[in-house]
């Protein structure tokens, strides 16, 4: 699975100014740890998961040492600010605030609202069909508030609990109908459950990048360089179906490399007619 990249990909690293960066280099990087499946505890010490993966898969391509730091979510972009990381490997979603505060990658996921139903449940093919439904969901996430602001809407009961995780036993238990939290936080809870099923997909049109500090384009454009080819050459669908248990869409973020550098339509973004060139 592993891809180097090519001479002729170095040589736009080496035009982009990058190979100071590529070689010889430790990045220290960031991520929530508690964030399943893109980063957990590991049994044997550290952490796991499809970011964490992603992160060594970068490191390895730029012939860089990776040093990955477990931290709290709240931390982590005041921590890129102040220049404690290189940049943050965490999953972090691309907005017009967070873009005029830092400069991001491409997207490289989508970052959309899924339901989880028990197994065999009829298919979902709109909201309007879980109308009189409850859902559980996480107290205080987005999908809490995302699903309360539809409740008159849709007409389905809305369920908080303390943890994703209970939200999902409610599923199960048959407490509520569905469960409804990020896609990939969702594939995960059906890899591991097999009374379980994803079902509706609500896209938001956000995608997850790679933050770094503003000023840095040098450093991002190298990193996306890699990014791009990890979408052609098969490399980020096979981490998402090892850690998601879903190949990703034609045309998603996981397999479609953006022109330039950055991600279209938010500030940062650099337009030009480069062409990923990879093994």
């Amino acid at each position: 699975m592993t891809k180097r990249l090519t001479f002729g990909t170095i040589a736009t690293i080496l035009a982009l100014g990058g190979a100071a960066h590529a070689q010889d280099k430790t990045y220290t990087v960031a991520l929530d740890g508690t964030f399943a499946p893109h980063a957990m505890p590991a049994l044997s010490g550290g952490v796991e998961g499809f970011n964490v993966d992603l992160a060594n898969e970068i490191g390895e391509r730029l012939g860089a040492k990776m040093d990955i730091v477990a931290t709290q979510f709240s931390g982590i972009l005041p921590g890129l600010a102040a220049g404690t990381y290189d940049f943050v490997v965490a999953p972090v979603t691309i907005t017009e605030e967070r873009a005029g505060n830092l400069l991001f990658s491409e997207g490289y996921l989508n970052t959309d609202f899924q339901f989880v139903v028990k197994a065999g449940t009829d298919e979902i093919t709109s909201l309007d069909s879980l109308n009189g439904k409850i859902i559980a969901v996480n107290r205080g996430s987005v999908y809490d508030s995302w699903a309360r602001d539809k409740a008159d809407e849709v007409g389905w009961t809305v369920e908080s609990y303390g943890t994703n995780s209970d939200a999902v036993q409610a599923v199960v238990s048959g407490r509520a109908y569905a469960n409804v939290a990020g896609n990939t936080v969702s594939a995960w809870a059906v890899k591991q459950n097999p009374a379980l099923e994803l079902s509706y997909l609500h896209s938001t049109g956000l995608v997850w990048g790679m933050p770094f500090k503003k000023g840095d384009e040098e450093l991002r454009d190298t990193v996306e360089a890699v990014i791009e080819c990890m979408k052609l050459d098969g490399t980020m669908v096979a981490l998402s179906e090892k850690w998601f248990g879903v190949t990703p869409a034609a045309g998603s973020a996981a397999v479609t490399p953006a022109a330039g550098f950055g991600q279209p339509g938010f500030e940062g973004y650099a337009a030009d007619d480069h062409t990923p060139s990879c093994d």
